[in-house]
Formats: C-alpha cells, sequence, structure tokens
C-alpha cells in the first residue's frame, strides 16, 4: 500500500528538528514512508515517538532528593534506642521521657511522654523529622503536627519481634539508612538465636512497675509479656489479665508468683526492694518467702527494642539465680 502524493511523515507526527539532529539518524537510513506498507510506517512512527520522548525526558532537570534530616525528635523509647543504635544519635535535638538509653539522650530537651505528645513541645525544638511509635498520641495530637506541616513518621510499636524488625527498618529508611539498617537486622537475629538457646529455670514471673505510686502488673498484649514468653518463663498473669493494671492483695497472693520483676525506674517509687516485699499479698508467695525480687533495666522489659537479646539473657541468667534461693521455711 503507497500513501497518496503529498502525505509525509513529518505532517503525521512532527518530530523537532533538535531531537533528530541529536540522534543523528542518516538520511540513508530514513525510509520514505510514501512507500512504506502501513504496519511498517506505524512501527517507525512508534519508534520515533520514543526516542523523541526520551530526549525530551533527558533534558529535563531530575527532581530534587528529599534533604537528609538533621533534627530529629523521637516519641518512644525504642524507637530512640533504634536511632542510636544507627549511628544516627547525633542528629536527635530532642525526645519523650520513655527514652532512657542511650544515657545520651537524657541529657536532650524532653518533650513530655510520647503517650501524651504535647504539640508546642515538639515544634518548639524545630525538627526537620519526627519519628514516632504507633502508640504515641493522642490521635489529636500527632494529626494537629501534621496539619501543621511537621514531617512525622509513624512506626510499628507492637509487642512482638516481627514488628521490632519493622521498626527497625522504617526508622532506617526514615533517616536514609537502610544498609545499616539491614545489618542491623542480621546482627538482631543471630543474637536472638544465641540468646534462646541459653537454658531458662521453670519459673513463674511477675513484672511490675510503678510511674504512678501504684504498683502495676504487667498482663497479656504488653512487651514484658512477650519478653518473658521469649525467655522462656511463664506470665504469671497469662490468661487472666490483658494489659498494666494495679493487683489486689488478694489477686497478688493467688497468683503465687516464683519471681518478682520490677524496673529499675521504679524501685524507689515502690520504696525499693522492701518496698516491694511488702506488698500487700506478695510475703505469702513463693517470691515474697525466699526474697526473689529481679531488678531490671525498664527498656530491657517493656521496650522489646534493639536490646531484645541482651534482656532475653540477663533475664534468663538473673531467674536462674534467684530460684537457687528456696522459699524460708523449705
Amino acid at each position: 500500500m503507497a500513501f497518496p502524493g503529498r502525505l509525509s511523515f513529518s505532517r503525521l507526527f512532527p518530530v523537532r528538528r533538535r531531537v533528530a539532529s541529536r540522534f543523528a539518524i542518516p538520511a540513508a537510513w530514513r525510509p520514505d514512508v510514501r512507500r512504506l506498507p502501513l504496519r511498517a510506517f506505524l512501527a517507525a512512527a512508534g519508534l520515533l515517538a520514543a526516542l523523541a520522548a526520551a530526549a525530551q525526558d533527558a533534558s529535563r532537570p531530575s527532581a530534587p532528593q528529599a534533604a537528609a534530616p538533621s533534627r530529629v525528635v523521637t516519641l518512644g523509647g525504642s524507637v530512640t534506642e533504634i536511632v542510636y543504635a544507627l549511628g544516627a544519635g547525633g542528629l536527635v535535638v530532642g525526645s519523650d521521657q520513655s527514652s532512657l538509653y542511650p544515657e545520651a539522650v537524657t541529657r536532650l530537651p524532653r518533650v513530655g511522654y510520647y503517650r501524651a505528645t504535647p504539640v508546642e513541645g515538639v515544634l518548639a525544638l524545630r525538627p526537620d523529622l519526627v519519628l514516632a511509635s504507633e502508640q504515641a498520641g493522642p490521635p489529636a495530637s500527632i494529626e494537629r503536627l501534621r496539619e501543621l506541616g511537621t514531617h512525622l513518621v509513624v512506626v510499628p510499636d507492637s509487642p512482638s519481634v516481627d514488628s521490632l524488625r519493622q521498626r527497625i527498618r522504617a526508622v532506617a529508611g526514615a533517616l536514609g539508612r537502610g544498609p545499616e539498617g539491614e545489618r542491623m537486622l542480621a546482627e538482631l537475629d543471630a543474637q536472638l538465636r544465641q540468646a534462646q538457646a541459653q537454658p531458662a529455670p521453670k519459673a513463674r514471673a511477675l513484672v511490675l512497675m510503678n510511674r504512678t505510686g501504684t504498683p502495676q502488673a504487667a498482663g497479656e498484649g504488653t512487651a514484658a509479656d512477650a519478653v518473658l514468653r521469649l525467655a522462656g518463663l511463664e506470665n504469671a498473669l497469662a490468661g487472666r489479665q490483658q494489659g498494666y493494671k494495679p493487683l489486689t492483695a488478694e489477686s497478688l497472693a493467688a497468683l503465687a508468683p516464683d519471681i518478682v520483676i520490677v524496673t529499675a525506674a521504679s524501685l524507689p517509687a515502690t520504696g525499693g526492694v522492701g518496698g516491694v516485699l511488702a506488698l500487700p499479698g506478695l510475703a505469702g508467695t513463693p517470691a515474697g518467702r525466699a526474697e526473689r525480687i529481679v531488678a531490671m533495666d525498664d527498656l530491657l522489659v517493656l521496650g522489646l527494642g534493639p536490646r531484645l537479646p541482651q534482656a532475653l539473657a540477663e533475664l534468663k541468667a538473673r531467674a536462674a539465680e534467684a530460684m537457687r534461693t528456696p522459699p524460708a521455711g523449705r
């Protein structure tokens, strides 16, 4: 099929001269479109269209990449630990009251407690990135930060190892440190295998924390419960309670824990080890009679963070040592 008289390829599909000259298509290669079959003509048109589009894309400036953050506020102790473990602690300009590790972060400005985030306190630090646990709140404060244009990244923070892995990847991605995040994950998995291979004593444990003046015990669905189970210990509140709640003297006595684990920051508010032993209902339990009170770093027990292998190894060792002390009267 031949094309009539004056029908030209340039009229059907105009291509700028600068594009054609850029690709420098020799005249000998240019087909006489009037003698081309329709199918070949359309194929040639498609090829030149692709070449023209490529030339135009190449001439456009590339989109600017987002600048790396330089002023980071962290909301959530585990989130803060991950930032420092990735080597980005120097970017942190503020954190919340649950961020207790490493020690350097405790010298930075505080913005309150991450579950009661004050919008003004965060904005006062002029962050270009806010990394927040998914448990940070209240929701109205988080939404307000977004409305005001704050670069806010909310990361997974449920009490599981899978969530910890997701958290590490999310924080590393937000900081532009993906390779470092993958190395941290590989080290975490190797260390977890070693910690979980360590033998654990058979014991019923109760985790207590005290932030309000009234000790609260950790039930199911908490990071403390997950740490106990990963360490091979039985949570005395398994099947009885969800979350953190105060215990009555009767319920504490009925739980009959072998060991009581209390967070280090809770000891002063409870009156030290003596104050824990004096809690109503504890004296008649195996833990009370043998004075098996184990104090541990708050974030090791409650955080389910990047130091999880250390938490498991330490908890197993401390529990095994405590269980070697028999209850009084035996």
